[in-house]
């Protein structure tokens, strides 16, 4: 397999002589793609690994079979052992258009009546209505609407459109501040979907006290909440009408990692300059689709919409038909780096002082997928998910989830308590810390 890590650790600000410490066994392609799927995920989920017992020496390990089943967690929950819906929408899908290819996103219902609205018919006439209008045209419509959808791009068009990628991590330093004492950190979630969610359930599996907010009346889909959440407390609070229990939670908070377009939460005083200013010591983590730079910066965007619009959907293109990745490699492989950033960043400030700010974006990641070298891709046998699955007892009923990707000291990671439970917890801090 190729060593991404170096590079990747060294981009995150590790130590390299950490290095030494992960091995990588098992298949070194257990992902059909083009691209370097398995790679890319290994390289991500080492650097989480490496970062959570960074300065200990002790060794850690990715097995490419668990990785498999980890990148594609969403497709293995079980609730009683009987799937949970779909990950997609029967709208979120390619779409032909007038001119070329459109992906729409309508997995939220939101975001699914905001297509309707553009194109003005009933779902069943969907596929008609997009097939006599052009993708950039219904592109953009979509995003004045509040809805999400791409045209099918190459990478040439791409990158003539949107200009250069953001780097695959930023890190900065927002301000000073004293170093603030060890202990368990405290993590406020203010993410949804994969990226954000699995970069705050791998920092609850390495210990962290993670609270996540979600406002009241845009409810999570229930298969994202099940596969997400396991270790995470998890409160609805309306950041409009709560700000005073906000700013309490800031308060008490280690590490915050926001989920949402730039600038769509500095409303509530979570700019991250901002944040250092009232919270001085905090570690802030942005994760976005497009980056925080450039003519898309503000504009809505998921995993599927990023391969789309990038040139992925086309590279992976199957008998004229645009293509994907075989996983949502975009939001895992951004989580688990995310993940890593914080954990580093977190370290360096418990020994240094300071208030960090780490950035990550899908388009971050894909330019980084796009960059490595590329096969062309042949056979590669399904890995078999059951040995690495898990069962919990949640509210719900019985749980099946993929367990926690690598081992810490010959040890699996395992999923802590609490099992999920969607806005069930009180929004504040776990006094007993």
């Amino acid at each position: 397999m190729p060593d991404l890590l170096p590079a990747v650790w060294t981009s995150l600000g590790g130590d390299p002589d950490e290095l030494d410490r992960i091995d990588v066994s098992g298949p070194p392609a257990v992902l059909r793609s083009t691209f370097p799927v398995t790679d890319v995920g290994a390289a991500a989920v080492g650097a989480s690994l490496l970062a959570a017992t960074a300065g200990t020496g002790v060794p850690v390990a990715v097995d490419t079979g668990a990785l498999a089943v980890a990148l594609r967690s969403e497709r293995h929950v079980r609730l009683d052992g009987r799937e949970v819906g779909s990950p997609f929408d029967p709208l979120s899908a390619f779409h032909r258009t007038a001119d070329g290819w459109l992906r729409l996103h309508a997995n939220y219902a939101w975001h699914r009546a905001a297509a309707l609205r553009v194109l003005g018919c009933a779902e069943a006439d969907a596929p008609a209505a997009i097939a006599e209008r052009g993708a950039l045209e219904l592109e953009d419509a979509l995003h004045e609407a509040g809805g999400v959808g791409a045209a099918v791009r190459t990478e040439e068009t791409w990158r003539a459109a949107a200009g250069p990628p953001p780097p695959l991590v930023e890190r900065r330093v927002l301000g000073a501040a004293p170093p603030r004492p060890a202990g368990r950190p405290r993590v406020l979630d203010l993410t949804r979907v994969i990226a954000g969610p699995v970069a705050t359930r791998t920092l609850a599996v390495h210990g962290a006290d993670v609270l996540r907010l979600d406002p009241p009346g845009r409810p999570e889909i229930a298969l994202q909440a099940y596969d997400t959440l396991p270790g995470k407390r998890s409160a609805l609070l309306d950041l409009t009408a709560h700000r005073p229990a906000l700013e309490d939670l800031l308060a008490g908070a280690d590490v915050v990692v926001t989920g949402y377009r730039p600038g769509a939460l500095d409303r509530f005083g979570l700019a991250p300059a901002e944040l250092a200013r009232r919270h001085p010591g905090l570690v802030v983590v942005t994760l976005s689709a497009w980056g925080h730079e450039g003519p898309w910066a503000h504009r809505r965007g998921f995993d599927s919409i990023v391969q789309a619009a990038c040139g992925i959907a086309h590279t992976e293109s199957v008998d004229g038909s645009p293509g994907a990745l075989p996983a949502q490699l975009l939001d895992h492989a951004t989580g688990y780096l995310a993940a890593a950033g914080a954990l580093l960043a977190l370290a360096e400030q418990r020994r240094s002082g300071g208030s960090h700010h780490v950035q990550l974006a899908l388009a971050g990641t894909a330019a980084w997928l796009q960059s490595l070298p590329r096969v062309a891709p042949g056979y590669v046998p399904d890995v078999d998910p059951r040995p690495y699955l898990v069962d919990l007892d949640a509210p719900d009923g019985r749980l099946t989830l993929a367990r926690p990707p690598g081992t810490v000291g010959g040890r699996p990671l395992t999923w802590p308590p609490p099992a999920p439970s969607y806005g069930t917890a009180r929004p504040r801090w776990d006094p007993s810390r």
